[in-house]
């Protein structure tokens, strides 16, 4: 299902990693792992290599393996990608009268599909999905298969998912419904601590003994309590993927759009963060108590790596601090998959769950998809500021210094600073919060004009920084050139905000593969496919910089 050239490459970098891999195979915890490492990298690129040649006989595996490749090496018009994506929207065409055995997860993933390779072109069915979401959720506010009178952990994890994406997406999600599954996810917690797969609710009103609770399953409801508190607002302020530092998410997200749900959340909130720490507290301690030994052939243990990796990255961002970016947990369990990946690439087969499911999950964890989702640096108290001060420094040149006693209330006040000799003295406080590029479209020409200028040629990084930032946020196809140019700034986080800009202006949300720390070799690769890119929507310009 893909070429020969395709192939060959693999093969050549799988033998180029076999002397980096072999230190695993050693120590696997010897050294801080990432998922940028050679040896990681070489783990996922078979396991893709597995999922391309895989013939699914499982609907819902074919949507999940797509997604999984979306997410580790986009191409949407990779074979899988594609085969999915009709999947995906033969099932939005069934999804109102479906009593299909697994129909939640089915609209969850195919969901997360959408987003990730155009939320805009299929905006029509996750229209569809979520009227869906609403439609078939109990009283009781928990997700479950059709018939069934219980809710099921597994399922609303899945559903969750799909709905935070779309509240980031600036859909009206039903925040009072979203609580109601946070409250059933209170009542049916384990009296030890723990959370049960499907769960019964007490009638008394107090904890009670469930059945079936396990590690993944208490993972699985820690994390959703923590993903839906996001979406309330809880963890931080979200303005725009490109503001909070978040790489890879299906769409940007306009402060706009993120405003107009504010007030609905305000007026819906009945929860409050104690609550879901003193939930998650009650079930670390009962992991602490009840160390689960790792088995990869247990049922789970694939699902439970992936929801591992949710729940921990959510977990740091609840507490307001970075993600973490070499835990023990990650390297423990790249070790064990690293032993128990099968020679054709994949994962093997557990009761329930097939190679493919089970590869799919694996490969999620490996690239730490939901890290991916939030971005490297994101946090609670970072969200919106993208590194700089939380105060926007305003601004005004007296006697050729630049002070800032007052926010900045337009980009001229902070153009003239940046312009100066003494940008650099601002120390991180880039006045962007606040600064609005004007609507009249003189104005707003001759800014952006003089902000490119600036992102190509200015001697201060502080400049550079700024320029690049309000450039990639301003939502303008005129500016991509200047972008472009700047992915090969000396400054690190320059080339970051170029590279997010991009991403968001022409709405290609995984960009062209650049990472934070790329090489020269990879730097000129993206601009070579940005520039191809942008000929393609505006084949009359002539890149003089090439």
């Amino acid at each position: 299902m893909v070429s020969l050239m395709q192939r060959q490459n693999r093969f050549v970098l799988l033998g180029g990693l076999l002397a980096v891999s072999l230190q695993l195979v050693v120590s696997p915890t010897a050294q801080a792992i990432k998922p940028e490492d050679p040896a990681v990298q070489q783990m996922v690129s078979r396991a893709i290599g597995y999922l391309e040649s895989t013939k699914f006989t499982d609907e819902g595996e074919l949507v999940l393996a797509a997604y999984t490749i979306m997410k580790a090496a986009p191409d949407p018009t990779n074979p899988v990608v594609q085969e999915g994506l009709e999947q995906a929207k033969k099932f939005v065409g069934i999804v109102s009268r479906s009593q299909e055995f697994k129909s939640n997860y089915h609209a969850a993933v195919s969901t997360l599909l959408f987003c990730e390779v155009d939320p805009d072109l299929y905006r029509k069915e996750l229209t569809t999905l979520l009227r869906y979401f609403d439609e078939v959720q109990p009283d009781h506010g928990s997700y479950t298969y059709p018939q069934e009178k219980k809710g099921d952990t597994s399922q609303t994890q899945y559903v969750i998912l799909a709905l935070w994406t779309l509240d980031r997406l600036g859909y009206k999600v039903d925040y009072s419904r979203l609580q109601l599954t946070m409250e059933w996810f209170f009542k049916v917690q384990d009296i030890r601590g723990a959370w049960p797969y499907q769960g019964e609710i007490p009638s008394g009103g107090r904890l009670i003994q469930q059945e079936r609770i396990t590690e993944g399953m208490s993972l699985a409801a820690g994390a959703t309590l923590l993903i839906a508190g996001d979406v309330m607002g809880m963890w931080g302020s979200s303005k725009t993927a490109e503001e909070a530092g978040i790489v890879g998410l299906p769409k940007a997200v306009k402060v706009l759009r993120n405003d107009e749900n504010t007030a609905r959340k305000a007026n819906n909130a009945r929860i409050k963060k104690d609550a879901i720490f003193g939930a998650i507290g009650r079930m670390e301690n009962w992991l602490r108590a009840n160390p689960t030994p790792n088995h990869v052939n247990d049922r789970y243990y694939y699902y439970t790596c992936y929801t591992t990796e949710r729940y921990r990255s959510f977990l740091d961002i609840a507490r307001g601090l970075p993600i973490e970016s070499e835990p023990d947990w990650y390297n423990r369990i790249v070790g064990e998959l690293r032993r128990s990946q099968k020679p054709e690439g994949g994962w093997g087969e557990t009761q329930h769950i097939f190679g493919p499911g089970n590869t799919c999950f694996a490969i999620l964890f490996l690239i730490r998809s939901t890290k991916k989702s939030l971005g490297a640096g994101a946090s609670a108290s970072t969200i919106g500021g993208f590194g700089f001060g939380e105060d926007v420094s305003g601004a005004k040149m007296q006697n050729g210094q630049a002070v800032s006693p007052v926010p900045a209330e337009s980009v001229s006040n902070m153009l003239e600073l940046l312009e100066s000799d003494n940008a650099d003295e601002l120390d991180g406080k880039a006045m962007i919060d606040n600064a609005k590029l004007p609507t009249d479209p003189v104005e707003r020409t001759a800014q952006l004009e003089r902000l490119s200028r600036l992102l190509r040629g200015s001697r201060s990084w502080q400049a550079r920084r700024v320029s690049a930032k309000v450039l990639g946020a301003s939502d303008e196809l005129r500016v991509a050139p200047a972008l472009i140019f700047a992915l090969s700034d000396p400054d690190q986080i320059v080339r970051s905000y170029a590279r997010d800009g991009l991403r968001f202006i022409s709405r290609k949300f995984e960009g062209f593969g650049m990472p934070d720390e790329p090489t020269n070799a990879e730097v000129r690769t993206a601009q070579r496919k940005w520039r191809e890119w942008y000929k393609s929507v505006q084949p009359d310009h002539v890149f003089l910089d090439e």
